[in-house]
């Protein structure tokens, strides 16, 4: 009995200190967060503005610390858009207002089919200040911690197929993409047909250092829709897509291509990896 009294004390007392470390704010400074969207979904592209305020009682920073915004669904980390902040925080001043505006992706995690499910879902949105040569994260300070009420995307919302030329996905959070496929040489996607006017993001990379100057080219059915030499690996391109391209059928092709591609084992050594790769494509979203 002694010995599950004491464990007891000693797990509250490391509870009570965990509690503390996560309310500890930076003196003098405020966070305000809002969205593009009204309503947030899953699978849903929108805006963020970060509204950073210092008052009259800030302490100026002794460094350039970065930013971490981290969006958990229980206990799990969904997504992460960490940056540095513009102007660095070394510069900031009292009395001073910070506006920040950057593009998020929340990804697709709510199962309307999980018995469990109520039609709503809880994201924390958990933003502060972090030193990035700190590897052991004993420098993050939170400033905001913020409840988000997500809902499944509205009816009529398209959907993506992945149908062929694709390899299976891959999560790596210590990663610029975060998440990705890679194609083959030609992948496609069935989408469906909305019959309005559309926004098309396709966000990917591809191996500049396997493959040089790699031509990539997007057609939507037939229609070359853009081509482009991969001279910097990192690509995100948004398109307006015309009702009047995507035909009259209930669905449409976009089809992804690279003019050459690569296997890793004959390329990066020690690679053992047999696959024919085109590009890594970290999401695509259509709305």
């Amino acid at each position: 009995m002694k010995r599950n009294f004491f464990s007891a004390l000693i797990l509250a007392a490391a509870l009570a200190a965990f509690g503390c470390a996560k309310k500890a704010q930076v003196q003098g400074v405020s966070l305000d967060v809002s969205f593009s969207e009204a309503t947030l979904s899953d699978n849903l592209m929108t805006d963020m503005t970060y509204t950073w305020k210092t008052g009259s009682d800030f302490v100026k920073m002794d460094r350039d610390y970065n930013v971490f915004v981290h969006f958990w669904h229980n206990d799990n980390l969904l997504f992460q858009d960490d940056y540095v902040p513009e102007p660095a925080v070394s510069t900031w001043e009292p009395g001073r207002t910070y506006t920040v505006k950057r593009r998020v992706y929340i990804p697709q995690f709510i199962d309307e089919f999980d018995p469990a499910f109520k039609g709503e879902a809880t994201l924390r949105l958990s933003v502060g200040f972090y030193n990035p040569f700190d590897r052991a994260g004993g420098s993050s300070r939170e400033v905001l911690s913020k409840k988000l009420t997500v809902v499944p995307p509205p009816l009529g919302t398209p959907e993506v197929i992945y149908e062929s030329g694709w390899y299976d996905l891959e999560v790596n959070q210590d990663t610029i993409l975060k998440q990705w496929r890679w194609t083959a040489k030609e992948a496609r996607c069935v989408i469906d047909n909305p019959r309005r006017d559309a926004l098309l993001l396709i966000r990917g990379e591809a191996n500049t250092n396997a493959v040089k100057d790699q031509k990539i080219t997007f057609k939507i059915n037939d229609l070359a829709l853009d081509e482009f030499i991969a001279q910097e690996p990192l690509f995100d391109k948004s398109y307006t897509i015309k009702k009047e391209m995507l035909g009259d059928k209930d669905e449409f092709i976009l089809t992804i291509s690279a003019d050459r591609s690569f296997i890793p084992a004959k390329v990066i050594p020690g690679s053992k990896d047999e696959r024919e790769l085109g590009v890594m494509v970290s999401f695509i979203y259509f709305r």
